[in-house]
């Protein structure tokens, strides 16, 4: 499995930090030839699954995850959610954690362990630049807002 870490500051409150990283909706819109979906109704938390389709037409593949822990930011405690992938392509987990900085603003820390079907182990160390790069970019526009994607 390959292993990387995206960390990011943003002047934004904790609470609009987490609200839009947890927007899962929104990070299909940025990543290329991406769409994302929910599958469960209701407020997300534990049990909430959506699926990320990437492709064009036929030619693609899902990527379905599920929400396997869940804690809200609240005083004095980060926010955690910890996602699985469980599809027949992508597996593994992502864990995004957004912290309260001392000055208002929030730092996200946001770390998946990813293995792609098919790709041989020895470019683990590319999967993981290529992600660093991808959901890096995923972070960055999810902390700019709507206006930016």
């Amino acid at each position: 499995m390959s292993l990387f870490r995206v960390e990011r500051r943003s002047g934004l409150p904790v609470e609009e930090v987490w609200r839009r990283l947890t927007d899962f909706a929104a990070h299909g819109e940025l990543v290329p030839l991406t769409r994302s979906r929910t599958l469960t109704p209701g407020p997300l938390g534990v049990g909430s699954r959506f699926v990320a389709r990437t492709g064009v037409g036929r030619l693609g593949f899902d990527d379905p995850m599920e929400v396997v822990l869940w804690e809200a930011p609240a005083p004095g405690r980060p926010g955690r959610c910890r996602l699985e992938k469980r599809g027949r392509v992508v597996l593994g987990h992502a864990v995004i954690e957004v912290y309260a900085d001392e000055g208002g603003g929030a730092r996200v820390v946001w770390v998946e362990e990813l293995r792609v079907r098919g790709v041989p182990r020895a470019l683990d160390p590319l999967l993981a630049l290529a992600g660093r790069r991808v959901f890096g970019r995923v972070v960055d526009g999810l902390l700019r807002g709507p206006s930016a994607h």
